[in-house]
């Protein structure tokens, strides 16, 4: 069984934004793998440990944005990909969906892949089902539980979370799926699987190695502003008691035209 698990490198969740003309600036923040994606990438390392099998990272970015790819690889996956091409620089979840599926086509013979639930940056949650839109693939989102996972019958079934409760789903190979939170803590990476994840080679694809042209964006930041401050004024309603508190505050919103 092979299971290509997408990842994400984000900033720091303790980093602060800032906007510096026009643009949104994490400063000197230590950049990290997507914290929701350990949980996608936990869930494959333990299929592949109950029934066999490869785990594949993709990733997608700069050159020299791979600590989650080395996180990835330093928590047990066996090997990866990192996307990387200049014309990539900006792309929306439309352009990124389309990139992802075709290096999922280009890895090839993959079973399954597996995304976090969403990225703590963009926070969308919607490159799972458009991954699996583009590849014509069944979609199990927000998967918590992996019930049953049989791969000479490629069938499998899963438990997702909803806010309403749980829902048992079943479904076929090949399939894309998101892991929530609720699968199981990830486990932390080794200190020889962190010496192996550094040592690691792995290739690097332009979009000319997936056979695609630069996917077009939909979504474009013409801009970012931080929005004016606004002055901040408390006032105490004095009274002798809780009516007259409240019929002073009543008095003073109508004289105020609040509402």
């Amino acid at each position: 069984m092979k299971i290509v698990v997408c990842v994400k490198q984000v900033p720091d969740t303790e980093a602060t934004m800032t906007v510096e003309d026009g643009k949104i600036s994490w400063g000197d923040a230590q950049l990290i793998i997507n914290p929701w994606d350990e949980y996608a990438v936990e869930a494959a390392l333990n299929l592949t440990a109950e029934h066999g099998g490869e785990v594949v990272v993709l990733s997608m970015g700069a050159e020299d944005e791979t600590e989650a790819i080395k996180h990835a690889l330093a928590m047990g996956a066996g090997d990866a990909v990192l996307v990387s091409d200049p014309a990539l620089a900006g792309s929306d979840n439309v352009a990124i969906a389309k990139t992802l599926a075709a290096g999922i086509q280009n890895i090839g013979e993959a079973d399954l892949v597996l995304f976090g639930q969403q990225s703590v940056d963009t926070d969308t949650g919607l490159l799972p089902i458009q991954v699996a839109r583009l590849l014509g693939w069944p979609a199990m989102l927000l998967v918590s539980h992996f019930d049953e996972v049989d791969p000479d019958a490629r069938t499998l079934s899963v438990k997702r979370t909803l806010e309403e409760g749980k829902q048992l789903v079943d479904g076929t190979f090949p399939a894309v799926l998101s892991v929530t939170k609720d699968y199981a803590e990830p486990r932390y990476p080794s200190f020889m699987g962190i010496r192996k994840a550094s040592r690691a080679q792995y290739p690097t694809w332009n979009l000319d190695d997936l056979g695609i042209d630069a996917p077009a964006s939909v979504v474009s930041w013409k801009g970012v502003r931080v929005p004016p401050q606004r002055e901040i004024i408390k006032e105490i309603i004095e009274g002798e008691t809780p009516e007259e508190k409240a019929k002073n505050l009543v008095e003073k919103i109508m004289k105020e035209k609040v509402l």
